[in-house]
């Protein structure tokens, strides 16, 4: 009997590994000297004409949110509990490395070569390292906060090693620049280097320079309309509870000067329950603020941060209540606790982070009195909803962005998302032209519900539109298997598998496929396959032994 891995999953699940090592740190450093057709060509380019700009801009921490590995290491030797997994990272010549090993297991010994580090430190840092080209995040990370050491945020209780967790797009869009997108039908494999500059550079904000060199002109954030220009910083400064690419755009195609809501739906959640914020929550936090709701379109980040430069530690303070005086004047100033120089003490606390452990965040709803924080709007409803961020007519009315919106909300757990998901995505389903992402989501919803029949069709209809969706062919292989199509399953799982070997369900479906089928050759060097980014899969590990021991015990 065909054994399958168990759950449905977003992409049936996520793996939890990474093994040999290919790329060079080199690579990491290599830039190009001339532009590539992007029109991009780095921060030096700038420094001639804007040198006062480049200087100080060099010591922000948007400047330093990325680079090589081995630029200021950071070194660890962290032992995780839960999982027994003694964690170093450390410099050895050029070059920086990731051991993990478990005191007791042989067959969890090994390092990773580590080229990029994500992250100023002022938060945290965490490094990323490449198998195959294709790009993974360190399991641990630095937390600045508590000047520690921790298992990445979502892996706090993990009893195996998560050293498959994918450097998706959506994370290295705002911390690098001149980034290549992934490898067609991957998720997350790279040519190298990944990125062509270290750091969010000057054309992040302002766009690609290479006319501007030449004497053309160039995108001035302060001189756009007031929706462009607050999608600058809103590219990177809002995450809301869902983000929702828009049909056949990227977010890292988006360019200063662009309307941002034609690459991304961003929708916050409007829940009576919710409490706090969440790390990356800046600009919807704002807009909830009595001085933005009172100021409008004249308020923006930049009407209290300069992008070019970051003032000295010991001159915060009074930096921004000068900012803060700008509105409401010396003589308040002078009246309103004029012992407490510091306005965002009371005004703009530190406080937990949501999302994200041992992180602070400041509260950008300006509270009007220190305790209880504000919630972002008036939460009236009992149930959750979802409403875009910016609000807008079009957004509103958007039906195919809010069913995945709410489908994101349903596969992460929540019960009263499933149900609007379903409505909204059978709505989205029924428009023209088809859309693959719809067509897929509401057939994993229907084979959650035993329809199994209908969610076929769907998968199928989705794969003819985009070829591509590994969740579509990894689920409808599935299906496949169960009703003995084993042919079409193993090609389905076999493609998908090659473009996202890290997904380790996929690979043990594969083996168990060939293992039942008496191929114990096949089916070892699938299982080779996922340990090699996986290493620490216990269920990987046992079939290899099986196997091992008796090879005729994939013919039972």
């Amino acid at each position: 009997m065909l054994r399958l891995s168990k759950g449905l999953s977003k992409g049936l699940v996520f793996a939890i590994a990474l093994s040999s090592l290919v790329a060079i740190s080199a690579l990491a450093r290599q830039a190009p000297s001339s532009t590539d057709g992007s029109g991009y060509v780095g921060n030096e380019a700038c420094a001639p004409c804007h040198q006062k700009i480049y200087e100080s801009y060099k010591r922000t921490s948007m400047a330093h949110a990325s680079g090589p590995a081995t630029d200021d290491l950071i070194p660890a030797d962290f032992v995780h509990p839960p999982s027994r997994v003694h964690y170093r990272i450390y410099a050895d010549g050029n070059r920086a490395w990731l051991t993990f090993e478990r005191p007791g297991d042989a067959a969890l010994n090994g390092k990773r070569q580590l080229l990029y580090y994500i992250g100023s430190g002022r938060r945290g840092k965490s490094y990323l390292f490449a198998v195959d080209r294709f790009l993974f995040e360190s399991p641990v990370n630095w937390y600045a906060n508590k000047h520690t050491w921790d298992m990445a945020p979502a892996y706090q209780d993990a009893r195996q090693a998560p050293l498959n967790l994918p450097a998706y797009t959506s994370c290295l869009h705002c911390h690098v620049s001149g980034m290549k997108p992934p490898l067609k039908g991957t998720e997350n494999r790279y040519d190298m280097p990944v990125f062509a500059y270290s750091g969010v550079s000057c054309e992040r904000c302002h766009g690609p320079g290479a006319a501007h060199v030449k004497g053309g002109a160039i995108v001035n954030p302060a001189k756009l309309v007031p929706d462009w220009r607050d999608a600058v910083c809103m590219q990177c400064h809002l995450e809301g509870k869902v983000a929702i690419e828009r049909r056949g755009r990227h977010v890292y195609d988006y360019r200063p000067g662009d309307n941002l809501s034609d690459y991304m739906r961003y929708y916050v959640l409007i829940d009576p329950q919710a409490q706090g914020l969440g790390a990356v929550s800046q600009v919807e936090a704002l807009a909830g603020s009595m001085c933005k709701q009172k100021s409008g379109d004249k308020m923006s980040c930049t009407s209290c941060h300069d992008p070019h430069s970051s003032p000295p530690a010991e001159e915060r303070v009074s930096y921004f209540r000068g900012k803060c005086l700008t509105c409401h004047g010396e003589a308040f100033g002078a009246k309103h606790h004029a012992e407490q120089s510091d306005c965002t003490a009371c005004h703009m606390a530190a406080i937990s982070s949501t999302d994200i452990v041992h992180t602070q965040v400041t509260d950008h709803r300006i509270p009007r009195r220190p305790g209880p924080a504000p919630r972002l709007e008036d939460l009236s409803p009992r149930s959750p909803r979802l409403q875009p961020f910016p609000p807008s007519p079009e957004a509103e009315q958007d039906t195919r962005d809010l069913a995945l919106a709410w489908e994101s909300l349903a596969k992460d757990g929540m019960p009263v998302a499933k149900t609007e998901a379903e409505r909204l995505l059978r709505v989205a389903a029924g428009q023209n032209p088809p859309d693959a992402v719809v067509l897929s989501g509401l057939a994993y919803l229907e084979q959650t519900h035993g329809a199994i029949d209908h969610a076929r069709d769907l998968y199928r209809r989705a794969l003819a539109v985009d070829p591509y969706l590994i969740d579509a062919a990894n689920n409808l292989g599935a299906i496949e298997a169960r009703e003995g199509n084993l042919r079409n399953a193993i090609q389905l799982w076999d493609d998908a598998f090659g473009r996202a070997p890290a997904r380790s369900t996929i690979g043990m479906n594969l083996a168990r496929t060939f293992c039942d089928a008496g191929k114990a050759d096949d089916a070892r060097s699938f299982i080779l396959r996922v340990l090699e980014f996986n290493p620490d899969m216990q269920a990987a590990k046992r079939l290899l032994q099986q196997i091992n021991a008796t090879p005729s015990a994939c013919a039972h």
